[in-house]
């Protein structure tokens, strides 16, 4: 009975990984502090999958600290992916994200693009998937620093959108 009480216990504390989830209003501070290289990517990541684990390695790889933005709530729904997108609130995807081993950071950002985000943390690195070719946002404010931007090729081709589509399809059997 005691090893059972001292587990749940346990499970009061914050998990470890809330650390790495960065308000945006802390991004300045951090950027001043955090390891460099820094990478930095984004997105909405709201049924995580292959293609996004497998990208988030990818660019991991490519300096010392991971940034990962999420397209708030409000975002996603701008964005024109359907009206019951997100399917997972944001504070779900800060924690799913921040629990991946690969992402050391993770903010999100409120505007319907993150160049607030890269301007406030000057990474050396921007990476997007190979869909976003010539139409990174923040490509040509990393470059003037001298940051590299990379468009790393998909893998595993996987979708949250398609998936739905996938799900929906199959419940109107």
């Amino acid at each position: 009975m005691t090893s059972w009480v001292q587990q749940a216990t346990n499970l009061a504390r914050p998990a470890r990984f809330e650390s790495k989830i960065l308000e945006p209003s802390q991004l300045e501070d951090f950027a001043k502090r955090c390891p460099r290289p820094l990478v930095f990517t984004n997105g909405v990541y709201d049924l995580l999958h292959r293609g996004h684990v497998s990208l988030l390695d990818a660019a991991a790889q490519e300096g010392q600290c991971l940034v990962l933005a999420l397209n708030s709530d409000e975002s996603v729904r701008r964005l024109g992916k359907g009206e019951d997108r997100p399917i997972n609130r944001l504070e779900d995807r800060l924690a799913l994200a921040a629990a991946l081993a690969s992402v050391d950071y993770v903010t999100w950002f409120e505007d319907d693009t993150p160049l607030a985000c890269i301007l406030r943390l000057r990474p050396e690195v921007l990476v997007k998937g190979g869909d976003w070719v010539g139409r990174i946002v923040g490509a040509q404010e990393t470059a003037s620093w001298g940051g590299r931007v990379l468009a790393i090729p998909f893998v595993h081709q996987r979708s949250t959108t398609q998936t739905l589509a996938k799900i929906r399809a199959s419940s109107k059997v």
